[in-house]
C-alpha cells in the first residue's frame, strides 16, 4: 500500500527545482522536467506551489533558510565567517548557479523577500553590536561592512576564468579570509 508523504513530495519538487532553475533560469525551466525530476506528476508540483514562479521563490526561501541555519553570522570573527561562506559555495556550486539567476531575473528593483530582509536585519545587528564593543570597526557602517563581506566570500564564484586565473584556486580562500580579516579589523 502506497503511503502519502506530502512533505517529502515538497522537498523532492524543492530539490528538483533548485537543480532545474540552476541549469536554466525560471525563464528556460520546464515544470513536466522539475516533476520528472522529483517523480511526482507536474500537476501535483500546482498543489504546492503557485506555479513555476511561486516554486522559483519557494526554492530562493529554502536556500535562504538553508544558509541561515548552515551558515550562522558570527560578527567577531566576520573573516571566519567570509571563509564558511567561501567553503558552502564551492560545496554547493548549484545553489550559487541558482542564486545568479535569481540576481539576473529578480534584480530588477523588486521588494526583498521577507525572510531575506529579516535575515540581514538581525546580521547588521550582530555586527552594530561587534562595532560597539570594539571587537570589529566602526571606519564604516554596519551595512556596509556586511555587503562588503558577503561580496567578498562569494567573489570566485560569480566571476569568468579571466579573473579567477588572477588567483591559483588553493590560494582563494586565503585571500578571501585575510581581505576580510584587513577589512574588519579595528
Amino acid at each position: 500500500m502506497r503511503t502519502r508523504d506530502p512533505d517529502l513530495k515538497r522537498r523532492l519538487l524543492l530539490e528538483a527545482a533548485l537543480a532545474e532553475f540552476a541549469e536554466y533560469g525560471v525563464a528556460g525551466a520546464r515544470v513536466d522536467r522539475i516533476a520528472k525530476r522529483a517523480g511526482v506528476s507536474p500537476g501535483l508540483t500546482y498543489s504546492f506551489f503557485d506555479g513555476k514562479e511561486g516554486l522559483f521563490e519557494a526554492v530562493y526561501d529554502a536556500v535562504v533558510e538553508q544558509a541561515v541555519a548552515g551558515i550562522p553570522i558570527d560578527a567577531d570573527d566576520l573573516p571566519g565567517y567570509a571563509g564558511r561562506l567561501y567553503d558552502a559555495g564551492l560545496d554547493h556550486p548549484q545553489v550559487m548557479r541558482f542564486v545568479t539567476w535569481y540576481s539576473l531575473e529578480r534584480g530588477d528593483g523588486r521588494e526583498v523577500r521577507p525572510l531575506v530582509a529579516a535575515s540581514m536585519a538581525d546580521k547588521v545587528a550582530a555586527v552594530e553590536d561587534a562595532q560597539r564593543r570594539g571587537t570589529v570597526t566602526d571606519r564604516m557602517g554596519a551595512g556596509e561592512l556586511l555587503a562588503l563581506v558577503l561580496v567578498i566570500a562569494n567573489m570566485w564564484q560569480s566571476q569568468g576564468e579571466d579573473v579567477r586565473s588572477l588567483v591559483p584556486a588553493s590560494e582563494r580562500r586565503r585571500v578571501v579570509v585575510e581581505s576580510v580579516r584587513q577589512l574588519a579589523t579595528p
